[in-house]
């Protein structure tokens, strides 16, 4: 028996060898076309300051100044301890008129202790913010205000 090249054994021919790079070649094809599809859906999302989306936009800021905001702890028997049942907040500018907000007080690792919503006076530079039920003032780590709108 003669030996064929394309055998690694003798008097057997290689016929339908390349099945294996067939199927690697139909996946590689396959995952290109998914990412493409993918890609283009992502790329026709629309995002702007008004809406929500799976992208990243730039948005201006009404406030170019910074925010100052502080707290007065109240002793409570209830709780019992200290605790945050308003914060202040100062240095609104008038371009953050009338415009919604949220205040949220963070404890350990970033965790929402309580938040308040509501919008911005019409005039005046400070806001108070209430929180309802009062949060413990041992583990308030952080005030984060947001100005939206």
């Amino acid at each position: 028996m003669a030996r064929n090249a394309a055998s690694s054994q003798w008097g057997h021919s290689h016929v339908g060898g390349d099945t294996h790079v067939n199927r690697i070649l139909v996946a590689v094809l396959g995952g290109l076309m998914t990412f493409g599809l993918v890609l283009g859906m992502a790329a026709s999302l629309n995002l702007t300051s008004d809406s929500l989306g799976s992208a990243t936009t730039t948005v201006a800021a009404c406030q170019a100044g910074a925010l100052n905001a502080t707290y007065t702890s109240t002793y409570s028997a209830t709780s019992p301890g200290y605790t945050v049942g308003t914060v202040t907040i100062t240095g609104l500018a008038a371009t953050c008129y009338t415009k919604p907000y949220k205040v949220t007080l963070s404890g350990a690792a970033g965790a929402s202790l309580g938040e308040a919503t509501g919008t911005t006076p019409s005039s005046g530079t400070s806001i108070t913010v209430t929180f309802s039920p009062a949060v413990s003032a041992a583990s308030v780590t952080a005030i984060n205000v947001v100005i939206s709108g």
